[in-house]
């Protein structure tokens, strides 16, 4: 039976701009059907296309000639093709094929005698001026000629396969690996595959043939199981004792944190209220300090309440749309095998999480004392969703100008919209209708009509130094997981560690809730009761330390270059950071209204 290569885009490390295979001028399949693709890897600019390689099973091939291109230098179309491709060659573009809905891979030999698998390959190499072999031209010393481009037109494809005994399915691939070889065929219509490397030099004139060939051979593999025919690639990716080692650090933290918020909540509430409630004249009262002044002003509403309540709608959106995908993922449904299936969960999550959201928000506002609930609710439709959308639309008018296959179709945009428009925003609205008829929430003290003066703080209960502070902890529990996520990003490598992803997303919550718990009831203790903002912007601060990292990862791992990749990589950033600041807000926020409900709600106040 017959086996079909699929080619997807090409990328690189030191670009940002992915391009589909037709960009190039590589060999076509011509008149086949592109498969289909769902909203998830159109996101995230996968361009899965026929091409013009096919094999026979069981039949092997030698040195197979596909096409040859002719480029005349003197013509400028032809120049102009060229350059793209010696241009691709100089950023280290690589191909990335398909064969079985499994990655084709590139396995070499790095440094300790372990090999590593690469599920891409590149177009070629270059070796510069001055005689230096850039990224894959180490591979071969017969590369040696100065400022000259070699391209890798030859590809040693080897299929595994293993016999399946009881079905009638016969076999089933379960590895494809290939070897990137580079040779200048003397006769491009009768190739043999030998001979000098196929070199252009840089500042080659007249006409230039490349001649595109493969060969192909089968295996036998009986030990890897159709199951885990992934491992391979993922095991040259090792990283989990550096996992292990990150999470048994941030659990510390996180002990840490608990036993000092069941100290606080034990001992000194616990002594507190027992003191408080034992009281009966006047005169005691005038002893008392702390947490129990304030708790005539402690719900008083907050200034901009609207702003508030309307992140807190699309804070907790995000929340739950992070716990189920991860839940999805850590269950197996999300692994790279289902291409796109990440992203288009989530995508779809978050059109039907509209409910809770304008739910959330319009309950807090209406606590909040506020009237204008039309204004609320079309706020929590349109700001923070507006906001990531008009970011993502300049970054793919960017790519569209540069001619990436990672923009976004124009249909795909209208669907899109057409999502939050038609499903998000009208969940939104139904959801607010049974926030704003229910009752405001209750709460267990009285507000006093006339707000209590605030002590001269000193300068650790000051607004700003605790929410510089509060951030800290939770960013430690998970910088070393962002360092994988920012690599299966920009640096193109699988993401697959799902189960570490959700023990960290868990820890995350947790150290959020303690943090802002513990600043609060300082603050509560020297007499300032503007928890609310405070509590949102304590936990919501680690988006601020994320933005640092990912400003560091940008100048110390990758090599990207050009103005474009660089607007592109902050452009996405900013949509990353701004999600993290509503998710880790609202954790606080959340953590710091039980909190505080749950204190003032033992006290009796006369």
């Amino acid at each position: 039976s017959g086996i079909e290569l699929f080619v997807n885009r090409l990328d690189s490390v030191e670009s940002v701009l992915p391009y589909e295979y037709t960009a190039f001028d590589f060999c076509q399949a011509e008149g086949k059907k592109r498969p289909s693709e769902n909203l998830g890897q159109v996101l995230f600019g996968e361009r899965i296309e026929p091409s013009p390689y096919r094999f026979t099973f069981k039949n092997k091939e030698t040195c197979k000639p596909v096409c040859t291109k002719t480029y005349d230098t003197t013509k400028p179309e032809d120049k102009q093709k060229l350059d793209f491709l010696k241009k691709s060659m100089l950023l280290n573009y690589q191909h990335h094929w398909i064969v079985d809905n499994m990655p084709v891979t590139w396995c070499y030999d790095v440094e300790d005698g372990q090999r590593f698998c690469n599920p891409g390959f590149p177009i070629g190499c270059y070796i510069t001026e001055d005689g230096r072999p850039k990224d894959a031209c180490v591979i071969n010393s017969e590369f040696h000629e100065k400022d000259t481009f070699y391209i890798f037109n030859h590809v040693d494809i080897k299929i595994y396969y293993h016999v399946v005994e009881n079905e009638a399915l016969g076999a089933r691939l379960v590895a494809a690996k290939l070897e990137p070889k580079s040779y200048k065929h003397t006769h491009p219509d009768n190739p043999d595959c030998s001979g000098v490397p196929m070199d252009i030099s840089n500042k080659a004139n007249g006409e230039v043939k490349i001649a595109y060939t493969y060969s192909v051979s089968f295996q036998e593999e009986k030990s890897i199981r159709w199951a885990s025919r992934w491992d391979y690639i993922l095991e040259s990716m090792p990283h989990t004792h550096i996992q292990w080692f990150s999470i048994m650090n941030s659990l510390v933290i996180v002990l840490f944190l608990s036993g000092m918020v069941a100290m606080i909540m034990l001992r000194t509430l616990h002594k507190d209220i027992a003191r408080y409630n034992q009281m009966d004249s006047t005169e005691d009262a005038q002893e008392e300090f702390g947490w129990k002044l304030v708790h005539g002003d402690i719900f008083r509403p907050p200034r901009k309440g609207m702003l508030l309540s309307v992140f807190l709608g699309s804070g907790t959106q995000i929340l739950i749309m992070t716990f189920v995908t991860l839940f999805f993922a850590c269950l197996g449904f999300l692994s790279p095998a289902n291409r796109g299936a990440l992203m288009t969960c989530a995508v779809v999550l978050w059109v039907l999480l509209g409910t809770p959201a304008g739910y959330v928000a319009a309950r807090f506002y209406k606590s909040f004392g506020g009237e204008k609930w039309k204004t609320n609710v079309l706020l929590t439709s349109f700001l923070c969703p507006g906001i990531v959308f008009a970011d993502f639309f300049i970054m793919n008018l960017i790519l569209w100008g540069e001619g990436s296959s990672a923009a976004i179709p124009f249909g795909t945009l209208v669907a899109i919209l057409a999502l939050w428009f038609c499903i998000s925003v009208p969940l939104t609205f139904i959801g607010a209708y049974f926030g704003f008829k229910k009752n405001a929430i209750e709460h267990p003290v009285r507000t006093n009509q006339i707000p209590r003066q605030i002590p001269e703080q000193s300068f650790y209960t000051k607004p700003l130094p605790g929410i510089i502070m509060g951030g800290i902890l939770p960013f430690g529990c998970i910088f070393i997981q962002l360092f994988f996520i920012l690599n299966s990003i920009w640096s193109h490598q699988m993401y697959y560690m799902f189960g570490f992803l959700f023990l960290v997303f868990i820890i995350l919550v947790i150290t959020c809730s303690e943090a802002t718990i513990l600043l609060c009831y300082f603050h509560l203790c020297a007499e300032d009761y503007h928890w609310q903002w405070r509590s949102f912007l304590t936990s919501g601060f680690t988006a601020v330390y994320f933005l640092i990292y990912a400003i560091h990862y940008f100048f110390s791992k990758l090599q990207i270059t050009g103005t474009a990749s660089t607007i592109l990589y902050f452009g996405y950033t900013m949509i990353m950071v701004l999600i993290f600041f509503l998710f880790t807000g609202t954790i606080g926020f959340f953590a710091c209204f039980w909190f505080v409900t749950k204190i003032y709600s033992v006290v009796k106040v006369d």
